[in-house]
């Protein structure tokens, strides 16, 4: 799910606002303590959302992986998560500048968001590099998920930020190991997407977290 950030913050100060004037005008504590419930959820969705995108930002999408990493714990489902980068995202910037590089951010994640299930997860975690939490899903499952998306952005018109443009990323993926932290989840996936980046763009590379060593003193 979406959201604007900047739209978010200017409602959260006219809520805010509101409930001053309710409180100076003597309203009673069950419409300010309404109200104040209302102004917090406003300010979460500020909290963990990238006001570029309207994506989740890191902190946001890394909160959701910690919640998925913990609900795979209880139920023994797997999940997948991707790491995506917009491929040579700074030539573009230096070739068409700036503010053009950000519709090229913002095209890319209203395209995926558009795209993913409900129960997915998408956030920008850094200038050109989103991630994107899919669970219950294997990887070759997930994997034609990241074709699907690949196709969406390679067929979207690119013609208005430059004549025959073509954008595409790069991807790494992986999935939940036992006694996985989030941060080795972003670091494995991470590490699928420099493999991805050797193959050129558009490429999409696997990587699952090593088994133990075998110790035949266990048998």
């Amino acid at each position: 799910m979406s959201t604007c950030p900047t739209q978010d913050i200017r409602h959260l100060t006219m809520q805010l606002n509101s409930l001053l004037e309710q409180a100076r005008a003597g309203s009673t504590m069950t419409a300010i303590a309404d109200g104040l419930q209302a102004a917090l959820e406003t300010l979460s969705a500020v909290a963990t959302h990238d006001e570029l995108t309207g994506a989740l930002n890191r902190r946001g999408l890394m909160q959701k992986l910690d919640a998925e990493l913990d609900r795979a714990k209880r139920t023994g489902h797997p999940f997948s998560f991707a790491v995506i980068a917009i491929d040579q995202f700074h030539a573009l910037n230096r070739q068409y500048g700036s503010e053009q590089g950000n519709r090229i951010l913002e095209n890319l994640a209203q395209a995926v968001l558009a795209l993913i299930r409900t129960l997915d997860s998408f956030g920008r975690i850094g200038d050109n590099e989103f991630a994107l939490i899919l669970p219950t899903t294997w990887l070759d499952q997930s994997d034609k998920a990241i074709t699907r998306l690949t196709k969406a952005v390679a067929d979207l018109n690119w013609d208005d930020i430059a004549p025959g443009l073509a954008v595409t990323f790069s991807s790494g993926l992986t999935t939940n190991f036992a006694g996985d932290t989030a941060e080795q989840m972003m670091r494995r996936a991470s590490e699928a997407l420099a493999l991805a980046k050797v193959q050129g763009p558009g490429s999409s590379a696997q990587l699952e977290a090593a088994l133990p060593d075998f110790d035949p003193d266990m048998l």
